[in-house]
């Protein structure tokens, strides 16, 4: 057996406008966690997608336990013993977890499906490993952290020997990352390995054996974690120092500018998605939404910002809307960042300076007197929030698909702080988004809450609702179950409140 369990030699792609991978050297030892780490567009995900067989190299060599491999498509990569779990899981929610464990590779006898010992292996896995599953529980019942196991579970039923993970956090309370790193660690104490890409330092430094950070499609090193630090590694990634820490002085709240009273959201048939919530946000401060992503955040933030109907009662500066609806409300004063970027704060094949006047399209003076456009004053603005967001590359005519996730992110950031709202609604801000861009984004929002702006942050991010936040109210089961101060909890007891196991904080 070689030292190596994967080894990458000058691994090498270029795109018509980017060098994703540039001549890149890495391996991960048999027995060990590998880190992958870097900002957006910095090529790991390429990269781990060649690895995977889903993107073809221009150059290169792969060598799996050190012998060259041609992988040509995942069916190539799985036959190696190579196993994915990608960020957005690949599962089939009607489905049982049986079902989605086997799925594409299912044991025949004759002709048909032999179910009983592909439902026989699956539970002895699941017994193995101490996963707490029940084999025939459908996925659409199970909450994420236990679908999570679902997709660890596919890999491992082929086979996998070397267990690639992509971002496999960023919707796990704090005990359930705990779970994942616990499993890791005896995965790899078996004599397997495993890469983790992650932007969260603090989890390279508890879970991993060895980082390699990679800047600009190229790899700047690799280094032993005991030997490293989170300002080093952001240092070696940003190629610059990086304040890892929120800096915000006290703030005295004013006016209240957002009160929900009793709000509802339900379907037919089905149990609410939003149960009796009730709260207030007022100026000058930062209230957190913290729980695990499925609560209801996503229905609340909706309604909110008029997009979802809903029952019960919302007042924006002690104002019911007549017609609360997403234009009224906007033009009301609120600002929205929605948690996904591109099926809802972009037009991905509009140019910049189309995206960063989105939802005030239609007044002046980016119209005139006949309806048409004003470019003189629409480049203008557009300009301003490219360059005071410091949006790269600076052109407000590149189409929003050609950025990278930080900087496409600073599209919509700049866009819903440039218009001076009174109330920020601002869901996962920096959900796929490098350490530089979010030290970026949080400064721009403190500045914001410091400005007198009132801040509904909903994140699925501990660290995050807890650095910003002046106020953190915890959500399950589409209730609000908690209100914390920041100084006064930690993530563990923040984490039992989001799974439900504390009602009261």
């Amino acid at each position: 057996m070689s030292e190596y369990a994967l080894e990458l030699r000058g691994i090498t792609k270029q795109y018509p406008l980017v060098l994703a991978n540039d001549d890149i050297h890495l391996g991960v030892r048999w027995g060990e966690v590998l880190a992958l780490v870097g900002e957006n567009g910095a090529g790991k995900s390429t990269l781990m997608k060649i690895v995977y067989g889903l993107v073809e190299p221009d150059r290169g060599e792969i060598y799996v336990d050190g012998k060259r491999a041609e992988i040509r498509g995942p069916a190539d990569a799985i036959a190696l013993g190579i196993g994915m779990v990608h960020q957005h899981f690949m599962l089939v929610d009607p489905l049982s977890v049986v079902d989605n464990v086997i799925l594409g590779s299912e044991p025949v006898q004759g002709v048909s499906i032999d179910y009983r010992k592909a439902r026989a292996e699956v539970v002895r896995l699941i017994e193995e490993l101490g996963f707490d599953l029940d084999p025939d529980a459908r996925i659409e019942e199970l909450p994420v952290g236990l679908q999570q196991r679902v997709e660890i579970l596919k890999t491992l039923y082929r086979k996998a020997r070397i267990l690639i993970l992509d971002e496999p956090t960023a919707v796990l309370t704090p005990q359930e990352a705990a779970e994942l790193f616990r499993f890791l660690r005896r995965y790899v104490a078996q004599g397997n390995a495993a890469i983790i890409i992650t932007h969260k330092l603090d989890e390279v430094m508890e879970v991993s054996d060895r980082v390699t950070v990679i800047r600009d499609g190229r790899v700047v090193g690799t280094v032993a974690t005991q030997e490293t630090s989170p300002p080093e590694l952001a240092r070696m990634m940003v190629g610059r120092e990086v304040i890892l820490t929120v800096e915000k002085r006290p703030k005295t709240p004013g006016e209240v500018v957002l009160e929900v009273q009793d709000l509802r959201v339900a379907e037919a048939g089905k149990k609410p998605r939003l149960d009796g919530v009730s709260f207030q946000v007022r100026a000058g401060e930062i209230v957190g939404i913290a729980g695990v992503e499925g609560n209801g955040q996503t229905e609340l933030v909706e309604a909110v910002t008029g997009l979802r109907p809903y029952s019960g009662t919302v007042r924006y500066g002690g104002e019911i809307l007549a017609r609360p609806d997403a234009r009224r409300v906007r033009e009301w004063g609120v600002s929205h960042i929605p948690e996904d970027r591109n099926a809802r704060g972009l037009v991905l094949d509009f140019p910049t300076r189309d995206n960063v006047i989105l939802g005030d399209h239609y007044k002046p003076p980016f119209v005139g007197a006949f309806g048409f456009f004003v470019d003189e004053a629409v480049n203008r603005y557009a300009q301003e929030v490219v360059e005071a967001f410091d949006v790269r590359p600076r052109s407000i005519h590149l189409s929003a698909r050609r950025y990278s996730g930080g900087n496409a992110q600073k599209i919509i950031v700049g866009r819903e702080l440039a218009r001076r709202p009174r109330l920020l609604v601002a869901a996962q801000p920096t959900r796929g988004v490098d350490i530089g861009a979010i030290e970026f984004i949080h400064r721009r929002i403190v500045e914001a809450r410091d400005a007198g702006m009132a801040v509904l942050l909903v994140s699925a991010d501990l660290n995050e609702v807890m650095s910003l936040s002046d106020r953190i109210l915890v959500m399950y089961e589409g209730r609000i179950v908690g209100e914390v101060r920041p100084g006064e909890v930690t993530e563990e007891e923040l984490g039992l409140m989001m799974a439900g196991m504390r009602a009261n904080a």
